[in-house]
């Protein structure tokens, strides 16, 4: 195990300027600091959590890990980034937001260099290349998102796999008896990212036991894709009556399409979606939707990260039940 006398040695200082450097409880020089910072990262070291309780040494700030990959949707992401940052602000701390994809190596540099107190991370995957480091750090965490693995971790969000079911549960109250679901990006899932695959799981768990024909189409971000999309269920799945939408991009575009294509919304066509409530009020068809929660969850992510740094236990898990809100978009089956 690193000690702060091999930064001390490697960097060319005492192990006491280390220690400033760290706590900031004593100016020292930018160089000085630099090649303290240098050394720290180098040689792997880690204050003892310990340690740095008993020099009460806290940042006042909060790491959002928010990598900005390929598929997705920008708008969404970012209302869970202002609701984390408004609730740290209700905490006095501050929110140091990461958006590259650095996996493992980012977290280790913000850990090393005692930026934060803690950190929120999104985008999780089913099997998560960041688990192992995340269990290994010395400071409070918690995953907006769920890993397939999660011992040792705390875990929100909404409960997607039964909000891909709320969906279909509706559509087969009314009727219909040939769904599909229009999902996310294909690269989404190719990443194994955990709410997509879990809303596809919800989606196949339920038309089954429905008795619904059921198909799944990933779908590119863009109108163009919407379109192709839509011909291919018209052509694959001519008795489709029901749609389920988990692709906020994408939602509008699509039931142009249909509409384009002689299918009306809901006369002929019912559509449900998994997206923001503010999206679905706004279009020309109002469309029956489960809510993205992220103010509520962004705000309990930053309340469970509080609690942990204050010394109390929390829940592992916090699954939040889907809410379906029925509008314009959804009629019975059509004779």
């Amino acid at each position: 195990m690193v000690k702060i006398t091999d930064v001390a040695r490697h960097a060319g200082v005492s192990p006491s300027t280390v220690s400033y450097a760290l706590s900031g409880k004593r100016p020292i020089s930018a160089a000085t600091r630099r090649r303290v910072e240098d050394a720290i990262r180098e040689l792997g070291y880690r204050p003892h959590a310990g340690a740095r309780a008993l020099a009460g040494r806290r940042s006042n700030v909060l790491a959002l890990v928010m990598p900005l990959r390929a598929g997705i949707h920008v708008p969404v992401v970012m209302g869970f980034a202002v609701s984390v940052a408004v609730a740290a602000r209700r905490h006095d701390h501050d929110v140091l937001l990461l958006t590259q994809e650095e996996g493992e190596e980012g977290l280790r540099r913000v850990a090393d260099t005692a930026l934060v107190d803690a950190l929120i991370l999104m985008d999780v995957q089913l099997r998560d290349p960041r688990l192992p480091l995340l269990r290994s750090l010395d400071r409070p965490s918690v995953m907006i998102g769920f890993p397939h693995e999660r011992n040792g971790l705390t875990c929100i969000d909404l409960d997607f796999r039964a909000a891909g079911e709320a969906c279909v549960e509706h559509l087969a109250q009314f009727g219909h008896r040939v769904v599909a679901l229009v999902g996310s990006p294909p690269e989404v899932y190719v990443r194994g990212t955990a709410f997509a695959q879990r809303v596809v799981q919800g989606f196949t768990a339920a038309a089954d036991r429905a008795g619904l024909s059921c198909a799944v189409h990933p779908c590119e971000a863009t109108p163009a894709a919407a379109r192709r999309v839509a011909e291919r269920l018209l052509r694959e799945q001519p008795a489709l009556t029901g749609v389920v939408v988990h692709n906020e991009a994408v939602l509008e575009p699509l039931i142009d399409a249909f509409g384009e294509l002689g299918l009306r919304v809901p006369a002929d066509l019912s559509v449900t979606a998994i997206c923001p409530d503010e999206l679905a009020a706004s279009l020309r068809v109002p469309v029956t939707s489960v809510a993205l929660p992220a103010a509520e969850v962004g705000t309990r992510a930053v309340e469970l990260l509080m609690a942990q740094l204050s010394g109390e236990e929390v829940p592992d898990a916090t699954l939040l039940p889907p809410r379906l809100t029925r509008r314009a978009s959804t009629a019975p089956r059509p004779a």
